[in-house]
């Protein structure tokens, strides 16, 4: 049985339909005016074991923030969801909906086709492979330096929070109006697209080196644990994100020392 919806959505036609149940919020796709325009609908249910008032601000405040931060993001140029509609006291909150796939479903469909390829033919897919996720990798790092130098982090970076928004597909004729694709992107593989950030749940606006450092380091991690077979190419993340602006190198540089803190923590335990 799906959990309730708000009460303002509780007769929309075609009914919104549940993508995701977190522990804070549940996600649907729903529309906004008319059912051509597609979105997505957080909502945060109230919490039973909270005091009804304290509940009630605090998801004023998490719903304000969350929206505040997506629109300053939005004005300086970071590529994300835009807000369509909002409503703190009841808890919910309309975004523009991104067509596309999260950069971890594209990684792991690249990672198991590259491999299919390798067994049907021996060549350069490796190489080919291996170049498009250094060019993916490379548009994480701006893209993260870029949330960062307007004062923004984002408090979950993880590839589940990064999608990959789908492009139309232009046809290759006599040489123009696009470009060539490999054996890997003709079997409906790609790593192309524009890289939107989502899921500013967590974030919060900081100019403080270390909490941009931690936003790198569970990007780290997150890496580390879902993309093992890429983790290595996690460093042209980092040396895009330093070429990124100005403060980014002192960033990395304190990048080292929350890996040593973290480190440290995983030995003791």
């Amino acid at each position: 049985m799906e959990p309730p919806l708000p009460p303002r959505f509780s007769t929309t036609k075609p009914p919104p339909s549940l993508l995701a149940l977190g522990a804070e919020a549940h996600v649907y796709r729903t529309h906004f005016l008319t059912p051509s325009n597609p979105c997505i609908l957080k909502y945060r249910p109230p919490k039973r074991y909270r005091h009804p008032t304290l509940d009630l601000r605090l998801t004023r405040h998490r719903i304000l923030s969350e929206a505040r931060t997506l629109v300053k993001c939005k004005r300086e140029g970071v590529v994300v969801p835009g807000i369509l509609a909002l409503d703190a006291e009841a808890g919910w909150m309309m975004e523009e909906w991104v067509e596309g796939g999260t950069v971890k479903e594209r990684l792991h469909r690249w990672r198991d086709m590259v491999k299919k390829q390798q067994q049907q033919q021996r060549g350069s897919v490796e190489k080919v492979g291996w170049e498009k996720v250094v060019e993916l990798m490379r548009r994480i790092g701006e893209a993260v330096g870029r949330l960062h130098e307007v004062g923004v982090v984002h408090g979950d970076l993880t590839t589940s929070n990064l999608m990959l928004r789908e492009e139309e597909e232009t046809d290759v004729v006599n040489g123009e109006g696009g470009s060539q694709k490999n054996g890997i992107e003709e079997a409906g593989v790609t790593l192309d697209g524009e890289l939107v950030l989502i899921d500013f749940g967590l974030a919060g606006q900081s100019v403080q080196d270390e909490d941009k450092a931690v936003d790198l380091y569970v990007l780290e991690r997150a890496f580390g644990s879902t993309h093992p077979d890429i983790e290595e190419g996690f460093s042209e993340v980092l040396k895009a994100y330093g070429e990124s602006y100005k403060g980014a190198k002192v960033v990395l540089k304190r990048l080292e020392e929350v890996r040593m803190r973290g480190r440290k923590k995983s030995m003791i335990g």
